[in-house]
């Protein structure tokens, strides 16, 4: 066990701090100890003013002008230079130390992002506000227990399924990170956790929340074949082919564009509209006689206050349409362009 216990977890400048102290503390000790034992004990009281160095002949001028004066002066050459080089040293270093702050406070920001992540009752010290219950540990996505007033005004509880978010940075732009989780998700299992949307979060414990989001986004390539596979899984279960436009949109889009898809109730297969607009009745190609139009705006995601398609308009600054170019691939993409387009 280490007699200093506190030393592992602190910082670089406070082991410094510390044996700094250790340092001085011990040398005023030495100091104290020879003074001490230099002194005669038989002696007097009153009669150190006698003894005293002061008291004594000091050199003579021969003495104080060789070499003496020499070993002097050229101490005070070297304490010149160390004074003249020490500040350009530090100088030359400051760009490296500045990278390396902004590095260890991002470093800093995503542990403490980790921390508000975990379960609520996660044994690890420091604030937690639970987002792995409902998203998994590493942000894979999971379920939640929710309640619901369905259509017949029937309340009651649900299985919600809480989207993956290890993707998250890859479909939103960090500010539409930041307002959907400011804001929460109205009528979803999302609640508002920024105290501007009325939740408990600070701006900091926001910023630091985003910072781990990013530090846990898969790689386009990682995401893409998490993609492949929940499209799979999605084929074993509803039917279809895993590269189908149908499969593919039940996989990714369903969640948005299907009201009840969420909890295993989809009362308008296809794209009935939820959170994301109708998408039947022929509304996609209303709004986008283009193909390519529409393919570059599922790729691209819609941005805030641009328009897009016919008389479209990125009216939700946290979470709109999200852009998929990066977890899918263009094969994709346009397949499932290509089967909204027939709805």
């Amino acid at each position: 066990m280490t007699p200093f216990p506190g030393l592992i977890a602190a910082t670089t400048q406070q082991r410094i701090g510390f044996f700094v102290a250790v340092f001085m503390i011990v040398g005023w000790l030495a100091y104290l100890f020879v003074t001490l034992r230099q002194r005669d004990p038989s002696a007097l009281p009153g009669s150190e003013v006698e003894l005293a160095p002061n008291r004594k002949p000091y050199y003579t001028d021969e003495e104080l002008e060789g070499p003496r004066l020499e070993r002097a002066l050229g101490w005070a050459l070297v304490l010149l230079a160390i004074c003249s080089i020490g500040p350009l040293a530090y100088w030359l270093n400051e760009p490296s130390r500045q990278a390396g702050a902004v590095e260890t406070f991002d470093e800093a920001s995503v542990h403490r992002g980790e921390s508000l992540f975990q379960p609520t009752n996660s044994p690890e010290h420091g604030a937690h506000f639970g987002c792995a219950t409902c998203h998994g540990a590493k942000g894979e996505g999971a379920s939640t227990l929710y309640s619901i007033t369905d259509y017949l005004g029937q309340k009651r509880q649900v299985t919600w399924s809480a989207p993956a978010i290890n993707t998250a940075a890859l479909k939103f732009d960090e500010e539409e990170i930041r307002t959907i989780l400011v804001y929460g998700r109205a009528n979803t299992p999302m609640p508002a956790w920024g105290v501007e949307g009325g939740g408990p979060m600070n701006t900091q414990q926001i910023d630091d929340l985003v910072n781990y989001l990013e530090h846990i986004k898969l790689s386009p390539e990682e995401a893409k074949k998490v993609s492949a596979e929940a499209a799979a899984t999605e084929a074993r279960a509803g039917g279809g082919s895993a590269t189908s436009g149908e499969v593919l949109f039940r996989a990714n889009c369903a969640r948005c564009h299907t009201q009840g898809w969420s909890y295993g109730e989809p009362r308008v297969m296809g794209g009935g509209g939820a959170f994301g607009p109708n998408l039947t009745g022929g509304e996609t190609l209303r709004q986008f006689p283009d193909i390519e139009d529409m393919i570059e705006f599922i790729t691209e995601g819609s941005e805030y206050a641009q328009g897009y398609g016919v008389a479209g308009v990125g009216d939700d600054a946290g979470g709109g349409m999200p852009g998929f170019g990066q977890v899918l691939t263009p094969e994709q993409i346009r397949a499932i362009v290509e089967y909204e387009r027939t709805l």
